[in-house]
């Protein structure tokens, strides 16, 4: 599978977080938007594949789940 390129993380420490913020804003550097989620699209894929009926049971069960806590 061949790796993306990954857009490089926000500092963790304030000080370099506030400084690149700061970057950002007074337009020194481009503030990089996160590409789509390959995950979500196959999620809607998945959905659009169910029928009602099955979407129906799917949320019976996620919902009777959530209430045995």
């Amino acid at each position: 599978m061949a790796k993306r390129k990954q857009t490089p993380p926000r500092p963790r420490d304030m000080n370099e977080l506030a400084a690149h913020i700061g970057k950002i804003a007074t337009g020194e550097i481009e503030d990089v938007e996160p590409k789509d989620n390959p995950a979500s699209k196959r999620g809607e894929a998945r959905a659009a594949k169910l029928t009602p009926a099955r979407r129906k049971e799917i949320a019976q069960k996620a919902a009777a789940a959530r209430w045995r806590k």
